[in-house]
């Protein structure tokens, strides 16, 4: 993969990284043991946080980048990549003393999956939400052969197709990144709604993010759901097209967490409100257009997501060109990290990836829904941890109804009526 130095603003990566380097050391200079250093400051200065090589996980990049951990107090935080969602899985339930990890980039619905021990052998691993990462900004691509029926927002005219396959006894293929998570959600959802049923007539399968692209390359699946830079990236290869982002489905959806292992938080809730603020403050310059040149100089190194900058930058900035015929300037489904209370998490965010789960069966429908998300969700350090940086907190934990390209609404204080209203489920 040949990788570029230059953005179209003339930033190098090699000042991006100088830059951060200076950041991180003015820090270090400033706060020699934190910026608590004259009061009660973390407990601890060290976390080890995962991520998966995914454009959304730019706050904590960021966050270590620039130094904005060593400036509230946690000098010594690392932020390692890891190869799946699975094995982000495998590293949260041994946690750092076992050689894994405290908390992760993680896909919203995971931590209330592993709190009920879903997806984690049975065995409950408490975790909690303390900020969402970001709104928007994952797509769903699909083969240039669905061109000719117009597969879109509306994927209807894929449904002959996927018909004619499954009577062959070649079920479509299509990707996601791990079971009950957002891109499963998302995919489901598009499919449901053209009256194409998930579970009876295609194959779901899961493919780690950074290998979508050459799966579908290589013929191996039909479509796949997942998060930026590799949607745009396989437009840039022509391998597919953007049948439609997300955000499309659903306006401003919320997308990755902040999650942590609960015992961690509870052991150290003063390092869990310095970590939160720094990663609120990666937010904050992730989100001005004019940072994000040079975060994508960051975001896009060998270390981090190793994609050429072409494949990660346009669609930051709006420009978004589906392959198909399509390019679009000034987009307003873009990525964001801060506006219209994207780092909040909601609690009724929550409520709906956990019914998500219900309809799907990865959560059994006796599941007590509203009692786990407030188990799980720690809306309360995300507003202390904005306090301590002079942010302000939405006034309520709720975002209220949410609307669906296709009609449907959801109505957090009646899920049930929500889960009744599709057609298409398979309950548990």
């Amino acid at each position: 993969m040949i990788m570029t130095d230059k953005t179209d603003t003339g930033l190098t990566r090699r000042n991006a990284i100088m830059a951060a380097a200076a950041t991180l050391a003015a820090a270090k200079a400033a706060f020699p043991s934190g910026a608590f250093a004259a009061g009660a400051g973390p407990e601890v200065a060290k976390a080890r946080m995962g991520f998966i090589a995914l454009t959304d996980a730019s706050p904590l990049i960021i966050a270590k980048e620039r130094g904005l951990f060593a400036k509230h107090g946690l000098p010594d935080v690392e932020v390692v990549k890891q190869a799946s969602w699975a094995a982000t899985r495998d590293n949260l339930v041994l946690g750092s003393g076992g050689g894994g990890i405290d908390g992760a980039h993680i896909l919203s619905p995971m931590p209330l999956q592993f709190t009920l021990g879903v997806q984690t052998g049975g065995k409950p691993l408490p975790m909690y939400i303390l900020a969402r990462l970001n709104t928007n900004g994952q797509a769903i691509s699909v083969g240039n052969d669905l061109k000719a029926v117009k597969v879109g927002v509306d994927a209807s005219g894929a449904k002959a197709k996927f018909a004619q396959l499954k009577a062959a006894k070649n079920p479509a293929k299509i990707a996601m990144t791990f079971r009950g998570g957002t891109h499963d959600l998302w995919i489901r959802y598009w499919l449901a709604a053209a009256g194409i049923n998930p579970e009876t007539d295609v194959s779901t399968i899961v493919i780690p993010p950074p290998q979508m692209v050459a799966n579908l390359k290589a013929g191996t699946q039909d479509a796949f759901c997942v998060g930026e830079p590799w949607n745009g990236q396989t437009v840039n290869q022509r391998i597919g097209y953007t049948a439609t982002t997300t955000s499309e489905i659903w306006m401003n959806h919320p997308e990755k967490a902040l999650g942590m292992r609960a015992d961690w938080v509870d052991r150290y809730p003063r390092a869990a409100k310095a970590l939160t603020a720094a990663v609120l403050e990666a937010q904050l310059w992730c989100d001005k257009m004019s940072n994000r040149p040079a975060m994508c100089s960051i975001v896009s190194g060998r270390q981090y997501v190793n994609v050429p900058i072409g494949d990660i930058l346009p669609r930051l900035q709006g420009t978004i060109d589906y392959g198909d015929g399509r390019k679009v300037a000034k987009s307003p489904h873009t990525m964001k990290f801060w506006a219209d209370n994207a780092s909040f998490p909601f609690k009724s965010h929550d409520l709906w990836f956990a019914t998500e789960n219900v309809r799907w069966g990865v959560l059994p429908k006796a599941t007590n829904t509203k009692a786990l998300v407030n188990k799980v969700n720690r809306a309360d350090i995300w507003r202390a941890a904005a306090a301590s940086i002079g942010q302000a907190a939405p006034a309520s934990d709720s975002r209220g109804v949410e609307r669906f390209f296709d009609g449907k609404v959801f109505d957090p204080a009646n899920p049930a009526a929500y889960l009744a209203s599709q057609p298409i489920k398979k309950l548990v």
